[in-house]
């Protein structure tokens, strides 16, 4: 660390609790944090450093003491813990791109996708005039929407989802506990003993999480023996490739606990935000009922012509990215970044979260301005260095393509069929907009709208 701490800023004049982007920030900084190096990057130029020119090299996984799969032979089948790009974790990425994101494999489910969110819209019907946790409501159509296509069944009744969210509480859970600070991670030497029980406590909820579908793999593979199986889904997949059922948890927790938490959160941000911004709200109705005019029943192809809520779904992404600093990367070796050196095993972090708030990329960055990206063909599929959301090179998030799909479905569809009042009578301005960081971007105070059904 000796030969390149001398470049790194302190941050001293950055404060996180005012969440303004600092203009004498170092685009690229370092901490050191018991025995590890930790460099943020926090500029388009130092994202292009390390997700293209050193792609490769930067391409390893921090993987924390507290994820259960760390150093265990689950590793074979985590998607996003793997602490390598090797033949394991390019074989699983490829069976996850042909059999759940390609093109074709999305298009074949859109039924189901619009299915699902028309369940919601006839439940959310029942309950107008009632106050409602849009999070709650979301997270449970989303998973529901992923379920379907692993395992082919729902996991969550909308009903018991509103009267008990045991199953988001799971999620939220293991989410957060890998993003809780952990001794072990600074002191390496320290992780077996797990002295906070971070991994104790992560091993616990992701064995609850796993139990639900786990008599499902059971019978499958009993139906299996029998040559009585006739599903057709993502479960059968695995099966044909000889996944074990550990390894299959590991995938589905991955999968169901990353897939439904980044969408809701991104979808209850986009509502916030419409509720806060009306002339933008009336925009995104007057859309959807030109396209419309025929028909009540919204698909998704639809969605694809219609500008101003994908450009909507764009502003969310960027005041709000479901990763602020994307999933911590790792130096298979020491490499030089801007002329600075990089050590073997450092972590890096992108923060993507102050790129997208920078005012000398970005015009008033701190104001919902859909209309920016109505003149722009800047995309979030990671050709774009100012832009992303969803990151890039080697560890680009692999569900894109399904979430570039299900989050316009769904904010469409609420948006469509209701009108929406705060609880109290409460003014919209006083909506509180507070961020939670951590691995995802959560409101701190749930979204509590009242729907009321429009004609």
């Amino acid at each position: 660390m000796a030969s390149h701490r001398k470049y790194f800023s302190n941050r001293k004049n950055a404060s996180h609790n005012s969440y303004k982007f600092c203009k004498n920030l170092c685009p690229l900084i370092s901490l050191r944090l018991g025995t590890q190096c930790l460099v943020v990057g926090s500029s388009p130029s130092v994202a292009i450093e390390i997700f293209k020119t050193h792609d490769r090299i930067l391409s390893g996984r921090h993987v924390p003491n507290a994820v259960r799969s760390k150093g265990s032979d689950l590793e074979k089948t985590s998607l996003g813990w793997k602490s390598e790009c090797d033949s394991e974790w390019r074989y699983l990425r490829t069976l996850c791109r042909t059999e759940l994101f390609a093109g074709k494999v999305l298009e074949s489910q859109a039924c189901l996708r619009e299915k699902k969110v028309m369940e919601l819209v006839e439940f959310l019907r029942s309950k107008e005039g009632q106050v409602v946790n849009i999070g709650e409501l979301v997270f449970a159509t989303v998973l529901n929407m992923l379920s379907n296509v692993l395992i082919s069944k729902d996991m969550i009744n909308l009903k018991e989802e509103t009267e008990d969210s045991e199953i988001k509480s799971l999620v939220r859970g293991i989410v957060e506990v890998g993003s809780v600070p952990n001794i072990s991670d600074y002191y390496p030497i320290l992780g077996k003993l797990d002295l906070q029980g971070l991994r104790k406590k992560s091993t616990d909820l992701v064995t609850k999480f796993c139990s639900i579908w786990e008599p499902i793999i059971e019978e499958r593979r009993n139906n299996r023996e029998n040559d009585s199986s006739s599903q057709q889904d993502f479960l059968e997949t695995l099966l044909d490739n000889g996944f074990t059922n550990d390894h299959i948890n590991q995938l589905f927790m991955e999968l169901l606990s990353a897939g439904s938490d980044t969408s809701t959160s991104t979808i209850e941000w986009a509502m916030a935000e419409l509720m806060k911004n009306v002339e933008s709200m009336k925009k995104v109705q007057e859309e959807l009922e030109i396209e419309l005019s025929e028909s009540d029943y919204l698909k998704e192809s639809q969605l694809l012509q219609m500008s101003y809520i994908q450009a909507c779904v764009k502003e969310t992404l960027r005041l709000h990215p479901p990763g602020p600093l994307l999933l911590p990367h790792r130096a298979i070796e020491t490499c030089q970044v801007m002329s600075y050196t990089i050590p073997k095993d450092a972590q890096i972090l992108v923060n993507v979260w102050a790129i997208t708030r920078d005012p000398l990329i970005w015009e008033e960055p701190d104001m919902f301005r859909p209309q920016r990206f109505l003149s722009s063909d800047m995309d979030f599929k990671g050709n774009d260095f100012e832009y992303l959301p969803f990151g890039t090179g080697r560890r680009i998030c692999p569900a894109l393509p399904m979430a570039a799909i299900k989050i316009p479905l769904v904010l469409a569809s609420l948006v469509h069929f209701f009108d929406w009042e705060l609880p109290c009578g409460k003014c919209p301005v006083e909506l509180d907009m507070t961020e939670k960081f951590g691995v995802t971007l959560q409101k701190k105070e749930p979204l509590l709208l009242i729907p009321k059904a429009r004609k």
